[in-house]
């Protein structure tokens, strides 16, 4: 009777070093926007700052995704978990962790200055809010860079 179960079928994503590193410099670039579009939302308007702004966010986001994300990314890879919604959720969750804790002072356990107890509820409040329109960001920059890099593994070609 087992035999005559239907399963639907799993998709097989694939990926090629060059596309992989394709990824990584879409990530870079709209980490990059992403800082551009806060420096404008500033009020910054000069050219040259705002060039400025987006090559320095852009290496940093690369930086970032390359030593926390990448890692974490080949870990599911290697064990099949290659869907586009596990992209999504590694970036948000890993932008939500980093933004939380670089605004709590490490969820509270490095030193911070003295303050009372409604200002210390005030700054989890506004890291969680913060840190979750971040973490959509992080989302979308995730699902463009699965984009840029995977491919099904039945759809033939090069590189597949």
């Amino acid at each position: 009777m087992d035999e005559y179960r239907l399963e639907a079928p799993s998709r097989r994503y694939e990926t090629t070093l060059d596309r992989a590193g394709f990824a990584l410099a879409t990530g870079g670039a709209l980490g990059g926007v992403l800082v551009l579009l806060l420096v404008l939302a500033g009020g910054e308007a000069d050219i040259a700052s705002l060039l400025t702004a987006w090559a320095l966010g852009a290496l940093f986001v690369t930086l970032g995704i390359a030593a926390v994300a990448a890692p974490l990314w080949l870990w599911l890879h290697v064990i099949g978990r290659r869907e586009p919604w596990h992209a999504a959720a590694l970036g948000a969750v890993l932008a939500l962790v980093v933004f939380i804790a670089g605004q709590t002072h490490g969820f509270g356990l490095l030193d911070a200055p003295p303050s009372d107890g409604r200002a210390v509820l005030f700054r989890w409040l506004s890291a969680i809010a913060t840190s979750a329109l971040v973490a959509l960001a992080a989302a979308g920059i995730a699902l463009a860079m699965w984009r840029v890099a995977y491919r099904p593994a039945d759809q033939g070609g090069p590189g597949t």
